[in-house]
């Protein structure tokens, strides 16, 4: 991957302590220097509207519009997400609902990948397998191995949001050099 390239973040949960927040803030680590690294979050983007979202007549909401143009800027996705009812969460969805729109949809041809954190056994692999019709529709690249699949989380993370597992900062780091080595495509 070039030099001045950029990764850009997205958080499933929106809560306060999150352990995929925790997990996008190791991921965004681990990104080599030189790759810029930036979260985007989108708690104020409203409920998908198709009747607000005409970019002919300029009628997006305007956290919409730059949730999208913060999108438009990168080369590469890591998004860290839990999993609500075997699914993506709400939020993430809708905001990537958002963003998919139009033929301008700052996701299409782009490289992602995908990783979970979770207090239960499975890992969010059901959230991960969700996203794949997402990623085809989007003719995004997604980036499948390794799988990150971090489960009981609340024993692999400190109480200061550090990851101390280190077969899982492995496995992330692979993850993550696979993202940047789709992008030089």
């Amino acid at each position: 991957m070039e030099k001045n390239r950029k990764i850009i973040g997205l958080c499933g949960s929106l809560r306060k302590g999150s352990y995929n927040a925790m997990l996008l803030k190791v991921a965004g680590e681990l990104i080599p220097k030189g790759i810029r690294f930036e979260i985007v979050t989108y708690d104020d983007i409203p409920v998908y509207n198709a009747d607000n979202d005409l970019p002919e007549t300029e009628e997006r909401p305007a956290s919409v519009t730059r949730f999208r143009e913060a999108l438009a800027n990168a080369d590469a996705f890591i998004i860290a997400s839990p999993e609500y009812n075997y699914s993506i969460p709400g939020g993430l969805k809708n905001a990537i609902d958002w963003a998919s729109r139009g033929k301008d949809s700052p996701l299409m041809h782009k490289p992602v990948a995908v990783m979970g954190a979770t207090q239960g056994m499975w890992g969010t692999v059901r959230m991960q397998t969700a996203f794949l019709p997402v990623f085809t529709f989007l003719n995004m690249n997604p980036v499948l191995q390794p799988e990150v699949l971090i489960a009981q989380a609340q024993n692999k993370f400190d109480a200061d949001g550090n990851l101390n597992d280190e077969k899982t900062i492995s496995i992330i780091q692979r993850k993550i050099d696979n993202l940047i080595s789709a992008c030089k495509v």
